[in-house]
């Protein structure tokens, strides 16, 4: 179901003073902001994975793995 069906059979459900309403709603949205209205289309682009790999690397020591001196009491 797209937008525009559900937006009429939600108005068609309406009583007539909300009707009204929404017309005047309407209207004052087109003629204020249909400038401003920037229609954003998704990207198309799939992002690969792995595109930075390598780019990022810390200085790890030789010993990173060992376990650390100051939890020797508790092992």
């Amino acid at each position: 179901m797209n937008i525009d069906t559900k937006i009429l059979e939600t108005v068609e459900a309406m009583p007539e003073l909300l009707k009204i309403e929404l017309l005047h709603y309407a209207e004052y949205l087109m003629a204020n902001y249909q400038s401003d209205v920037i229609i954003e289309k998704p990207s198309l682009r799939k992002r690969r994975s792995g595109i930075l790999q390598g780019t990022f690397t810390l200085p790890l020591s030789d010993d990173f793995d060992e376990s650390l001196e100051d939890f020797q009491e508790y092992m």
